[in-house]
């Protein structure tokens, strides 16, 4: 089993080594073992919990890299006439603890029929779609999950 030692994001996906599927809650972890599609097994074991998110690199003890790939999930794709509206819909959301995906301009959340009763009310044009999730990270002040390397 190999150790991982850091997360990146600049990395050569073609020459990763294997590849592991996770929903986004499963990628929020400090500690965990997880197995590869092709086998290769290794132990994330961080001081903190991380927030991985779909296409980060785990680098191994061996230099190699094992690829995080989000799992497909059910979610909705939130459209609005225009930026006011969807930032107004946003809020709503956010004033419900809903995690919530930016996505060219569109807001996407997980299946819920009573938020999605809500939205409609509200004028929202809703597309279900199933692909992987990522979530905005929690406010470093609040109390959801640390997100312990950068993105950017």
């Amino acid at each position: 089993m190999h150790r991982v030692l850091s997360i990146v994001t600049d990395y050569d996906r073609a020459a990763a080594r294997d590849r592991v599927a996770l929903d986004a809650d499963d990628r929020h972890r400090r500690r965990i073992v997880l197995t590869g599609e092709k086998g290769t097994q290794v132990l994330i074991d961080f001081p903190a919990p991380v927030a991985l998110r779909d296409g980060d690199g785990l680098v191994l003890d061996d230099g190699s890299i094992v690829e995080i790939r989000g799992s497909a999930e059910p979610l909705i794709e939130i459209a609005a006439p225009n930026a006011f509206e969807t930032v107004r819909l946003a809020w709503h959301l956010g004033n419900r603890h809903t995690d919530v995906q930016i996505v060219g301009g569109k807001v996407r959340i997980r299946r819920d029929h009573v938020l999605e009763d809500m939205l409609r009310g509200l004028g929202a044009r809703l597309t279900p779609l199933e692909t992987a999730f990522d979530p905005e990270p929690a406010s470093p002040h609040g109390n959801g999950h640390h997100h312990g390397h950068d993105h950017g």
